[in-house]
């Protein structure tokens, strides 16, 4: 009876009204035909089907809440977060009285302590996630060090999020909210200086060390990479899966140089493309396409040409930007020419080496559920990988040689804005990048050159 009133104040006033009477007169009027008696029962029959799903379902619904954070019944634990925030700072941040060596550091975090504390100064400003804040009841929260030491500590040993609580005294919701807000802060401070297209000054610098290894016009090594998505949705599997891995991945393209700088990135095929797949997608040849790409003229065996190129496998197209291996070799030339390119095309071999084991997080499966979180984290492994490469000057490169130039303004330029033109231009180009004829010549001429060069010191 109290069922059925609260049905007549939530909005079913006259249904409600009708069972309350035939209830009544069921109950109090004896039952003396048979007619009147199958009316009835019909009747209770018809408000019990529709009132009774009515109860249930909203007896059953819970009101849905926000992943993350607390909920009714759920265990409080009591975190003492500033006493935590003075223990990891007594570790490593009071110089020599520091409980670990700047070594021990380094080893734990992947840097040097004083690039740490340029990250974690610029993260504090970026937005106001990580401002510590007062909660509800007076305590303070958890502090930027703690946040940027969780998502660090997560990128560096690909561990799980309810692992830092022990040390960080942070929780797992939260860890895994400070990575996601890490590498927004990281890609919106860093992205332009630490993940940027060669500009005419690196350029400059990386025809030299081509030049310097017996390769004229090498802009870098070229190759991909897949990173094991575990948490891929189900429905995703066939088209992330190919079968050489056997589980469904995401691939990185990336071009490095001799001292491991990552000069382009491009994350997010799905496994099952290949290489080629890959390059097709990939912006790498955008802007040679656009005449938006600086100079790049250089001289080999006495001819010139006006595209750099980049050091490959054997899986990709024979274009004129793109240098492969002799995967036969007949003549001492072709054996010498294979040998010296195959060897300096391990820089991106190296380059994926080290960025998987700097940060374990991209060699492991990857476990979270989306693939923009995943190229968020991708990216800022990178980043951070080229930030390191500066700070430890690594093969005795000057950083300052590797900043980005001030702003230039290009002089007596035509802008055409023909869209027929500017589509034939961009055909031509794109024919350039894919000459085939002008791929033989410059891999002839770089079989000659490295003869001329090593030639008498090679032996088969």
């Amino acid at each position: 009876m109290s069922l059925l009133n609260n049905e007549s104040d939530s909005g079913s006033g006259t249904s409600s009204t009708e069972s309350l009477s035939l209830a009544k007169k069921l109950f109090d009027e004896p039952l003396e035909e048979e007619d009147f008696y199958d009316e009835t029962n019909n009747n209770l029959i018809e408000a019990c089907a529709i009132h009774v799903p009515m109860i249930i379902s909203t007896l059953s619904v819970e009101r849905k809440l926000p992943h993350g954070g607390s909920k009714f019944g759920r265990v409080y634990t009591r975190r003492d977060r500033k006493k935590r925030h003075d223990i990891i700072f007594s570790d490593y941040f009071i110089g020599d009285q520091s409980k670990y060596t700047p070594d021990t550091f380094r080893r734990r975090f992947r840097m040097n302590i004083d690039l740490f504390k340029r990250i974690l100064q610029a993260v504090e400003g970026y937005g106001n996630y990580f401002t510590q804040k007062v909660d509800a009841v007076g305590n303070m929260g958890l502090s930027p060090l703690q946040k940027v030491v969780a998502a660090v500590r997560m990128l560096a040993y690909g561990c799980s999020a309810d692992s830092l609580d022990e040390y960080v005294q942070i929780g797992e919701s939260t860890a895994i909210e400070s990575l996601k807000k890490f590498c927004d802060a990281i890609i919106g401070l860093f992205e332009k200086q630490y993940l940027r297209k060669p500009n005419k000054s690196d350029i400059s610098i990386l025809l030299a060390d081509g030049e310097s290894r017996g390769f004229p016009g090498m802009l870098g090594s070229l190759d991909c990479m897949h990173w094991h998505w575990e948490n891929c949705p189900t429905a995703w599997h066939g088209t992330h899966t190919n079968g050489f891995k056997k589980v469904p991945t995401l691939i990185l393209e990336i071009v490095a140089g001799h001292n491991l700088w990552i000069w382009h990135a491009f994350f997010g095929m799905a496994g099952t493309n290949n290489d080629v797949n890959v390059l097709d997608r990939s912006p790498l040849f955008d802007d040679i396409v656009n005449d938006i790409a600086p100079a790049c003229e250089f001289i080999v065996n006495g001819h010139q040409y006006n595209m750099g190129y980049y050091l490959c496998d054997g899986i990709y197209p024979k274009y004129a930007t793109l240098v492969q291996t002799i995967s036969q070799p007949c003549s001492m030339k072709e054996k010498l020419f294979a040998k010296r390119q195959e060897s300096i095309r391990k820089d991106v071999e190296r380059a994926f080496g080290v960025l998987q084991s700097r940060w374990r997080i991209v060699k492991g499966p990857a476990r979270m559920w989306s693939a923009t979180d995943l190229g968020k984290i991708m990216k800022t492994c990178i980043i951070l990988h080229n930030m390191i490469i500066e700070d430890e000057c690594n093969q005795g490169i000057n950083p300052e040689n590797w900043q980005p130039d001030k702003e230039e303004v290009p002089q007596n330029i035509t802008l055409e804005h023909d869209f027929t033109f500017l589509m034939s231009m961009m055909n031509i180009r794109m024919k350039q990048i894919q000459s085939k004829s002008t791929h033989i010549d410059l891999k002839r001429d770089l079989i000659n050159h490295l003869w001329e060069l090593y030639g008498s010191n090679h032996v088969d």
